[in-house]
Parts: C-alpha cells; sequence; structure tokens
C-alpha cells in the first residue's frame, strides 16, 4: 500500500528503551507503535471529544500481525501511519505502516483486528453506528461491510 492510502500519520522518535544489544528496535515494540498509532488515530477521528470520559465504546485486540521490511534504528524519527480499512458487525480492522519520518520509507507494516464488547469481560457485540460514522467520515468512504 502507498504511503499516500493514509490519511493520518503521529511522529515519534527512538527511545533507548525501545532498542535491542544491536541498537535496533526490539520487536515487541512495534505493536506498542501501533497501539500509539491508534490511540492519536482515535483522537484525530473525534472518539474521545464524543465519549469525553473514557466510557467509549469497548474493543479487544482479537488479532495482530507485524511484517518488519527494515530495522529502525535508536533516535530515529519515524511516522506511524493508521487507518481504519474495514468495519464488520462486531469487528474494525486498523492497518499500520511505520515510515522513517516524512519518507515514503517502509519499515514495517501492521494490521490489527479490534472486536466490539458490551462489556469488558462479555462477548463480541454489534460495532455502535456512531463510532462506524466518525470513522466513515474521518476515512471519507464507506468502511462498513
Amino acid at each position: 500500500m502507498a504511503r499516500s492510502d493514509f490519511k493520518f500519520h503521529v511522529p515519534k522518535r527512538v527511545r533507548y528503551a525501545e532498542i535491542d544489544a544491536q541498537a535496533v528496535v526490539f520487536n515487541s515494540r512495534y505493536l506498542e507503535y501501533f497501539d500509539i498509532g491508534i490511540t492519536e488515530y482515535w483522537r484525530a477521528a473525534g472518539v474521545y471529544d464524543r465519549w469525553p470520559h473514557r466510557d467509549s465504546p469497548e474493543f479487544h485486540v482479537a488479532r495482530a500481525e507485524v511484517d518488519y521490511k527494515a530495522p529502525i534504528l535508536l533516535d530515529e524519527e519515524i511516522d506511524i501511519c493508521v487507518r481504519c480499512s474495514r468495519v464488520g458487525r462486531s469487528s474494525m480492522t486498523f492497518l499500520f505502516e511505520l515510515h522513517g519520518a516524512g519518507q515514503d520509507d517502509l519499515r514495517a507494516t501492521g494490521l490489527e483486528v479490534s472486536v466490539h464488547v458490551a462489556e469488558a469481560r462479555g462477548a463480541p457485540s454489534p460495532v455502535p453506528d456512531a463510532f462506524v460514522s466518525l470513522f466513515e467520515a474521518f476515512e471519507g468512504c464507506r468502511l462498513r461491510a
């Protein structure tokens, strides 16, 4: 996918605590970067304005994937690119790309499927229409499958 397919990105600088003995970002940190990205994506889409007291719909990560393309090094600045690509009955799929800051310099790709639940320990339930509407407006396209 082209970087231009992502309307949203958030910058991040790699810190010492995020690298391994080879001074390369440790593999598990990529999922943390995706979490930073999705949090800021939700903020940009208006989730925290619509549900300001952290009582937004509850989602659990059901699947997470990372494909490593090129190393990210200590003190590098990267862009965490995020987009919602699909909304199913009870799930939402998010795509991620990590690039060198301001560049079309792909370092990693990722995918996350989050499932909406009615309560923290509950069974899957439909994604609320108001929630989907925020993301469709933000992305400028229909996301519901």
